[in-house]
């Protein structure tokens, strides 16, 4: 046993439950922290369609800075950058690519 001497200055009576008690504590933050901070797994406790909570949280955009996205090509929009300029983008109609075929046929 690696800790074997940690028994001689700890008694196992005051030890194992407080190690026990320890990981219990843990495992209670790492849940709360997960359920306070994420949609899905409310929804999935609740018998609901998972993803119903995030989009519920992703259509509130009061006090964010969030846009709603373009819907047509050659559309200007303002950007905010992190240290607080601001760009106009033109959103483009990406290409298209297509796969060409080989001459090894």
């Amino acid at each position: 046993m690696n800790n074997a001497k940690m028994w001689l200055v700890v008694k196992p009576t005051v030890g194992v439950p407080l190690f026990l008690g320890a990981v219990a504590v843990g495992s209670f933050a790492v849940h709360v922290a997960v359920l306070s901070n994420t949609t899905w797994v409310s929804d999935f406790l609740s018998g609901n369609e998972l993803g119903s909570g995030a989009a519920s949280a992703a259509v509130t955009t009061e006090g964010s800075h969030l846009a709603s996205v373009p819907s047509a090509a050659g559309e200007r929009i303002t950007v905010v950058l992190p240290d607080g300029r601001t760009a106009v983008a033109v959103i483009e109609e990406a290409p298209t690519i297509l796969a060409s075929h080989t001459a090894a046929e």
